[in-house]
């Protein structure tokens, strides 16, 4: 067995056994869970059989089967990166919003009080003004 087929096995395993570990304490969502978990297995399925990884690599046109190991691994982070940027937008368009409602409920909030504070001193001042 080659380093590099050693090397890939046990970064497979380990990155398999870390999403499990993640997913077990909850540090890992349930959306992006079946995500990183497939691609740990296809990772470690890659990395254990030899033959699979050197078929696919000559599908694809690629002369060193490993190089396949970092291509995936690529196009995997890829994705994942444009999924998150995604994700960030559309937390930043609702974080925009929710700003935007507060600051809308915070005037009406000084509107009331406004309101509430003129009719508690008209009413201090209705009481002075009255027969003594």
């Amino acid at each position: 067995m080659d380093i590099v087929k050693v090397l890939a096995i046990a970064g497979s395993a380990t990155l398999l056994f870390l999403v499990l570990e993640l997913i077990r304490r909850g540090r890992l969502k349930e959306r992006y869970a079946l995500l990183w978990l497939f691609s740990s297995v296809v990772f470690l399925i890659l990395s254990l059989s030899r033959s699979l990884l050197e078929y696919f690599s000559r599908l694809v046109g690629i002369y060193y089967p490993p190089s396949l190991l970092f291509l995936i691994a690529f196009v995997f982070l890829l994705l994942i990166t444009l999924h998150f940027s995604a994700v960030i937008s559309g937390v930043s368009d609702k974080n925009k919003r929710l700003a935007q409602e507060l600051a809308l409920l915070r005037q009406a909030l000084d509107e009331i009080k406004t309101v509430a504070n003129d009719r508690t001193a008209s009413r201090e001042g209705d009481s002075s003004i009255g027969p003594k």
